[in-house]
């Protein structure tokens, strides 16, 4: 009897494919969960830090306005969860980390006459860019609102709130400018 030998033995190239194999896989899966692919602890708006919010004090009509504002926004916008504000839980609201956070009763915008406005499911909006974030500002309710959205997330988060917007606070003349 001869010994079989179709058989080729384990060569370098064979090792080295075995040993790449589990070093690509842990690659791999630390790069997703470093890109936010697995939901974390941090994930949770319960473990997060209570998002910046000022209350300035509001006369009562625009007061109770952003109380039905705020009573009528999701738990969740767009996925992004609700998170809890340090001050004026009844004028303020914030989603997910970084927050998107709307403030109801702040000061109406100045807007140049050479602005753009941007008109969205109903609410005419005043963009104005920052460094690090984009300040959206209504200018057609009747109790002024202000939307910072992070630079990491884009103005579209905006459409999910015009729905209660336009349910609860109602639509004025924009004055000189239009949407």
């Amino acid at each position: 009897m001869t010994a079989d030998t179709t058989r080729p033995a384990a060569g370098p190239a064979r090792i080295a494919a075995l040993a790449a194999l589990p070093i690509a896989l842990v690659a791999g899966l630390l790069a997703f969960w470093g890109l936010g692919g697995f939901p974390g602890r941090a994930e949770n708006p319960q473990n997060l830090a209570a998002v910046p919010a000022e209350a300035p004090e509001l006369a009562p009509s625009p007061a109770t306005v952003c109380r039905a504002l705020v009573s009528q926004l999701p738990d969740s916008l767009g996925g992004l969860p609700r998170r809890a504000v340090t001050a004026g839980g009844e004028q303020n609201a914030a989603f997910g980390n970084p927050p998107i956070v709307l403030s109801c009763g702040v000061s109406k915008p100045t807007v140049p006459r050479t602005a753009q406005l941007i008109g969205l499911s109903g609410v005419c909006w005043f963009p104005e860019e920052r460094r690090d974030e984009t300040l959206w500002q209504s200018v057609d309710r009747e109790v002024a609102l202000r939307v910072v959205v992070p630079k990491s997330a884009d103005g579209s988060w905006l459409v999910n709130l015009s729905a209660p917007i336009v349910a609860t606070v109602r639509a004025t003349d924009p004055g000189p400018v239009s949407c």
